[in-house]
């Protein structure tokens, strides 16, 4: 957590401070992201940023917290359809709003997923949050689904889960990719790849074949 010195800071240089290091961290992977870009493109004194964090990792972590809170913003701003007719209509809305959330906030989806594939000193109870909730999440859903009639009983349910959690948190940056797309651009239009011709498509054969399993 910063120190109260930060939060004493006016709005405005407050956040242009973190939006340089949610710049630098995004472009850079934790070793190589510099605590000295930041405060030379912010025009403050390397002195004064340790009067706002302790160190580097506090600064990090603090993003992680952000990007956290800001992705549970937006699912609670889109309320989750009724899951009891079938948990396929809650997987479209889980993969839609991550979606979303990557779109509108890519660079702190890009700190993000640095953080579980990267070599980021998570503390140990951080990563493992990050990497095992999202897998618990999907394993319950998995159950509900072969409760329901709607997933087959006999798979292997932690399969099931670890694909569901596999595309769920790297959908965003595959279509990225696999469209060229700018990540600058979703700065100023968070929906803009939603806007091409490919992506919902493929982005409704992803659920289809999560659902039926053949894509046909």
């Amino acid at each position: 957590m910063p120190k109260p010195t930060f939060f004493n800071l006016p709005d405005e240089k407050r956040q242009a401070i973190l939006d340089l290091a949610i710049a630098e961290f995004a472009q850079h992977d934790y070793k190589n992201a510099s605590i000295s870009r930041i405060v030379a493109q912010a025009g403050i004194a390397k002195g004064s940023f340790y009067q706002y964090f302790e160190d580097k990792q506090e600064l990090y972590l603090y993003l992680i917290d952000l990007m956290a809170a800001e992705k549970m913003r937006l699912l609670q701003g889109e309320p989750p359809p009724d899951t009891a007719a079938d948990i396929f209509a809650l997987i479209r809305w889980l993969l839609r709003a991550g979606l979303n959330f990557e779109f509108a906030n890519p660079q702190l989806a890009q700190i993000g997923y640095r953080a579980l594939y990267g070599d980021a000193p998570l503390p140990t109870e951080t990563r493992t949050a990050m990497t095992k909730g999202t897998l618990h999440y999907f394993q319950a859903l998995v159950h509900q689904g072969v409760v329901q009639g709607v997933i087959a009983a006999d798979i292997d349910h932690e399969a099931a889960a670890f694909i569901f959690s596999v595309i769920f948190t790297n959908l965003g940056d595959y279509l990225l990719k696999r469209q060229g797309g700018d990540p600058a651009h979703l700065l100023s239009d968070p929906q803009y790849l939603f806007a091409t011709a490919e992506v919902e498509p493929f982005f409704e054969q992803i659920l289809h074949i999560l659902q039926r399993g053949d894509g046909r």
